[in-house]
């Protein structure tokens, strides 16, 4: 069964998840606003789902919320 919201089969190829591609494609600054910017679109766009799925939308926003969090708390451990 695929998970849409944790590891979406259609953001893998091969042995990378496209997330941690564009992660090593910016620098931490921009990859923080690019986490920003996904949980403001989700959570922008979750109300206008009545018919579909809004739910997912809350879920993938909690899920760039949960990377920010990681991206940021690493910084107070090193």
């Amino acid at each position: 069964m695929s998970d849409n919201v944790n590891s979406p089969k259609h953001y893998t190829d091969g042995c990378i998840e496209c997330i941690d591609a564009i992660e090593a494609s910016m620098t931490k600054e921009q990859f923080v606003g690019y986490l920003k910017g996904n949980i403001q679109k989700y959570l922008w766009r979750f109300e206008n789902k009545h018919k579909e799925n809004p739910k997912q939308d809350l879920q993938k926003a909690s899920w760039y919320l949960k990377r920010l969090i990681k991206v940021t708390d690493e910084d107070t451990h090193t």
